[in-house]
Formats: structure tokens, C-alpha cells, sequence
């Protein structure tokens, strides 16, 4: 399977296949039950990147907090197809499914500074580990989790023994820190003492502030009432290891 990555989140609210563009890969097994429904398991890969500086909102703009995030992610999926479906079956050429599974992710937001990418998680750019935090109620938060993927795809035969595949998924998290970015900003000289300069940094990085503020301390950073979603457009070849090509057609 090959294909882009992208994600919905703070940094990209609503708008599917946003952001900036990178190549996602893997690769799957599936075992047809019947013509309707198969089982696979599966391995992706890919990164998502936003940037608030792409954005055409002027708070965002103002915000200007960018990410990337390397995801991998092992999965099983159930495919419902539309019609009934056989690689090298006579007179099916194309055919539409749906599906839906459970995966396991892996993740570690970064951002870019002086041309080098840092990993986010262990700056607690909002306050996790430290007084500020705790007093506020942050945490760290996890770099694994559970995704539910759904989407739909189409499959066309190739012949006898292939087929090609085109499909759109959207995964589901639990997790809100995919981008770094959830909640408030935390005290800037909290974070200085206690997770050290670079955290103070990354974690504001406005352009202005309101009023007459020295800084954003306490003011919303993101939304912490929506989790992060993660989605790959892929196309892939699959070729049959089973039966021969002419079993069991009628």
C-alpha cells in the first residue's frame, strides 16, 4: 500500500486531506470469508504535518504552532463489499466495500527549530510534569493508543491472480495530543525552571498578545473538547497465494 497521511485537530479543525503532504506505506494479508466479507491485518506508516502559518484563520496565523508526527499503526480490518468479489472471477471488474477495524498506533509529535526537529512529549510544553501542571491538572499523555478506522474503498481485478485497490480511511483516536496541543499555556518561567528553555519556546510561539499580557499564561492553546483524528488515502496491489485462479467461480 502507498498513498499520503493527514490528520484533523487543532492545527487542522475540519478540512480532510489539509496539511502538508508526505508519503504513507505498508502492507496487509486478507483472508476472504466469502465474496462479501474478508479479514485482513495490516501495517501503516506515514507522517502527518500542519502548520497554523498555512491556515487562513487569523487567530491560528496569530498562534503559530506547527508539528509533524511519524504514525505507525498495526490494525485488523473487516471489508463488506457492495457485490459479490473474486479475484480473477469472470465478469466482476470492479467493486466498491466498505470497512471498519481496530488498530494500534504509535506516535511522538516534533516541531522544527533552527532546522532541526525536536520530539515535544518529553518538553511537557504545556505544563506536564510539573508544579503549573499539577496544580492545573495536566498530565502526560500517552504515545501509544487505540484507533477504530472506517472508510471505503474500491477493488479492481487485474486478472487472475491481482488486483488493485484504491481506499480513503479515517482513524478515530482517544487522544488529543497527536499535534502537541490540547489545552492552556502554561507559565512560561514554570516551564523555563522546570523543563528548560526549549519548552518555554516551543510552546508559544505567537505572534502578538492580547491586551497588555506579558505573555499567554492561561489563555486556550487549543481544544481540548475534540480528540485528534488520523486518516490515510492509499493505493495498493494485491495478488492471490491461495487457491488457483479457477476454484469455486460458481
Amino acid at each position: 500500500m502507498m498513498g499520503t497521511s493527514y490528520y484533523l485537530g487543532d492545527l487542522n479543525p475540519g478540512e480532510h486531506l489539509a496539511g502538508r503532504k508526505h508519503l504513507a506505506y505498508g502492507g496487509f494479508f486478507r483472508s476472504n470469508l466469502n465474496r462479501r466479507i474478508s479479514l485482513r491485518g495490516h501495517v501503516m506508516s506515514g507522517v502527518v504535518e500542519a502548520w497554523d502559518a498555512d491556515s487562513d484563520v487569523l487567530w491560528q496565523q496569530n498562534r503559530n504552532l506547527h508539528f509533524r508526527n511519524n504514525i505507525t499503526e498495526v490494525g485488523a480490518i473487516v471489508e463488506i463489499n457492495y457485490i459479490d468479489y473474486q479475484i480473477g472471477a469472470p465478469g466482476t471488474k470492479v467493486c466498491a466495500y466498505l470497512l471498519t477495524g481496530l488498530g494500534l498506533y504509535t506516535h511522538m509529535p516534533q516541531a522544527l527549530l533552527e532546522e532541526e526537529w525536536f520530539d515535544l512529549e518529553p518538553l511537557g510544553t504545556e505544563g506536564q510534569e510539573t508544579t503549573w501542571g499539577e496544580a492545573y491538572g495536566v498530565g502526560s499523555y500517552a504515545l501509544s493508543g487505540l484507533a477504530l478506522p472506517f472508510g471505503f474503498g474500491f477493488k479492481v481485478n487485474l486478472g487472475p491472480f491481482a488486483g488493485f485497490n484504491l481506499e480513503w480511511a479515517v482513524r478515530k483516536t482517544w487522544s488529543d495530543y497527536l499535534d502537541d496541543v490540547s489545552g492552556i499555556y502554561a507559565d512560561p518561567l514554570v516551564l523555563i525552571e522546570e523543563n528548560g528553555e526549549l519548552s518555554a519556546w516551543l510552546a508559544d510561539q505567537s505572534l502578538s498578545t492580547p491586551g497588555n499580557r506579558d505573555d499567554n499564561t492561561g489563555l486556550m492553546r487549543g481544544d481540548p473538547g475534540r480528540d485528534d483524528a488520523f486518516g490515510f488515502v492509499t493505493a495498493s496491489v494485491t495478488f492471490r497465494v491461495g487457491k488457483k485462479p479457477t476454484t469455486c467461480f460458481n
